[in-house]
Formats: C-alpha cells, sequence, structure tokens
C-alpha cells in the first residue's frame, strides 16, 4: 500500500513554521506531526509548495525558526495560517546585527 506523504512538514520540534510539500489552500485543514504529537492546522492564505507556513503567531520582530535554527526576524506580527516568505522576514543573514 502507497502512503500518502504529508501535506507539510515540521523538521525541527523548536521550529514555528512547516515547510509546505505541496501547493495549500486557503481553508485547509491539514494534518502535522509537531514534536512527535499529531496536529491540525487551519491555512489561512496560499501556501506554494516548498515556502513556510507559521504553526501558530510569530510577533514582529521574533525569530522565525527552521531546522531548529533562528533563520530570520519576522517584519511583522504573522498568525498561525500564514506564508511565511520575503513579504513578513528578512534573513539573519541580510541582518548581520542581529546574529
Amino acid at each position: 500500500m502507497r502512503r500518502t506523504p504529508p501535506p507539510a512538514l515540521v523538521i525541527h520540534p523548536k521550529d514555528n513554521v512547516a515547510v509546505a510539500l505541496r501547493d495549500l489552500a486557503p481553508g485547509e485543514a491539514v494534518a502535522l506531526t509537531v514534536d512527535g504529537r499529531p496536529r491540525r492546522l487551519r491555512i489561512r492564505e496560499r501556501i506554494p509548495a516548498n515556502h513556510k507556513v507559521a504553526l501558530r503567531p510569530i510577533r514582529r520582530g521574533a525569530g522565525v525558526v527552521k531546522y531548529g535554527e533562528i533563520m530570520g526576524e519576522a517584519t511583522r506580527a504573522i498568525p498561525a495560517g500564514w506564508h511565511v516568505h520575503v513579504h513578513n522576514v528578512v534573513s539573519r543573514r541580510v541582518r548581520p546585527d542581529k546574529r
């Protein structure tokens, strides 16, 4: 029997984002495994495949965590289920003063 891949993947237990493994549609409820536990996340806006989606609210100025590491900083508040990308995150590589 062939297993259907999950719609999104949480890479590390510390992550506050998941990576969409396919396009995700607004209103869709996706099943995820977060720190070994099943969880459902309501998608609030279109998330393209291979882009990030917020697992929980991320406040402005807070770190965006992927691979268990802060990879960027939220430039505005990002609600759970919203697209996390260059329009609302600045890279720590671009902002060396924030390392």
